[in-house]
């Protein structure tokens, strides 16, 4: 079965990816007379991806960081948003195939966004480990997490607990940096409020980073600081320590360290997620689609990509641009005045990335924060840090919420509630005999 929009005669340009990127260009084309925007996902709601991490640890409640793209459209008839799995695009044909039927386009814009990239011995046992790129896997591990304490409580010999309550983070990226923060603080102060029978000098957390130093997107002051941060918290840091391999519940490290744990929490990298149908040439490093300076895929008309899965080289990023929400933004920005100036017979502008900065906190009053000319650290950078990010979130209520989550949490050293609704990630071990 077809989809059911409006056949007007209007320009139709059709988002797969409902993400920075892409809500982006569909806010800047609602409205646009003469187009007609089709925005298609999985799911029916807009994350705020940064702050994952908080749901996880129980920082925010999922509704806080998440809004319903329908919400979001409300008024801009030309805007029709769509819940579909895209299967594959054929370019020649301008035709999208996915669950709910084929669907022509003029204008296809991908922006799909990353997936975890697993290397190694991992790439054969991604299922035995945790991510964080959803939603629906930040409350997984939020409550994968809270049942492991739970099982410690099970038997009292210290090996079974050190195991459940132990969590081994691989990548020093902000994901793993910040998660490891909010981690080492729950368990100094949240934790042993919940279960003071449990003994929490027993939980490792341990931070694994193939490279020397952390925040390598950062500058050096921020990197240095976040690692005297983490350490002050309790965090094991194994800097320059690629991990080999997951095996029988123990996650070895190329120094030939291991950790006994049941909870490793993926945050080594991602690679692009493209859509099925485009060949290998169109795709560079990465798993990335190559685009020219004004986001057309090299080779393939009328279609674009736009943030995380797209690939722009040039002088100043020869690699590509850093798979950051601020591209993503600037992208889709750019991108819909070119869409508008073609209406019009004028000649795209070529993009232009303006670095912003970038900020990352571990814990309460200590952050970092990387401005143009710029850079900062402590409770300064902390407060810096919340102000952009409940700015940046969608709704009125959600930026309340997360004020008022946070606000409680820095004044009671406690975090909301940590409710355990999600079954189990993984059958639970043979019984000892």
């Amino acid at each position: 079965m077809p989809f059911t929009l409006p056949e007007n005669g209007k320009r139709r340009v059709v988002i797969v990816g409902a993400g920075f990127a892409g809500l982006g260009i569909a806010k800047d084309l609602a409205g646009v007379p003469g187009i007609q925007v089709v925005l298609l996902d999985r799911h029916n709601y807009h994350t705020f991806q940064p702050l994952l991490y908080q749901v996880a640890t129980a920082g925010l409640q999922p509704d806080s960081i998440a809004y319903p793209l329908r919400r979001i459209f409300r008024g801009k008839t030309n805007v029709h948003v769509r819940l579909a799995q895209v299967h594959s695009v054929d370019a020649e044909a301008r035709l999208l195939h996915t669950d709910q039927g084929p669907l022509p386009y003029h204008d296809l814009v991908i922006a799909t966004g990353s997936r975890p990239r697993f290397f190694g011995a991992f790439a054969s046992i991604p299922n035995q480990l945790m991510t964080l790129k959803t939603l629906p896997g930040a409350l997984d591990l939020r409550s994968t997490i809270n049942q492991q304490f739970e099982k410690a409580l099970e038997r009292p010999d210290l090996e079974w607990r050190m195991k459940c309550l132990s969590i081994g983070i691989v990548g020093g990226g902000p994901t793993g940096v910040e998660l490891a923060g909010a981690l080492a603080e729950m368990r100094r102060f949240v934790l042993p409020k919940d279960y003071p029978d449990m003994d929490f000098s027993l939980m490792h957390i341990v931070l694994y980073e193939a490279s020397p130093s952390l925040l390598g997107a950062m500058s050096a002051n921020a990197s240095e600081k976040a690692r005297v941060y983490l350490h002050q918290l309790g965090v094991d840091l194994r800097l320059g320590v690629p991990v080999e391999n997951y095996e029988n519940g123990f996650l070895m490290g190329a120094d030939g360290s291991t950790l006994h744990t049941d909870t490793v929490i993926w945050t080594a990298g991602v690679e692009g997620a493209p859509l099925d149908g485009l060949v290998p040439e169109h795709l560079g490093p990465g798993n990335r689609i190559q685009v020219d300076a004004h986001h057309q895929a090299i080779g393939v008309e009328h279609v674009f990509a736009l943030g995380d899965v797209a690939l722009m080289r040039t002088e100043r990023f020869p690699n590509g641009h850093p798979m950051l929400a601020p591209v993503a933004q600037q992208q889709a920005q750019n991108l819909a005045a070119n869409l508008i100036r073609s209406m019009k017979n004028v000649a795209p502008k070529p993009f232009r990335y303006k670095d912003k900065g970038s900020m990352a906190t571990i814990g309460r009053n200590k952050a970092v924060v990387d401005l143009p000319g710029f850079q900062m650290q402590g409770a300064l950078a902390w407060f810096i840090w919340m102000f952009v990010h409940v700015y940046s979130l969608i709704g009125f209520k959600n930026r309340l919420v997360a004020l008022l989550d946070w606000s409680f949490s820095y004044f009671t050293y406690d975090r909301s509630l940590s409710l355990i609704i999600r079954p189990f990630r993984k059958p639970e071990p043979a019984a000892p005999k």
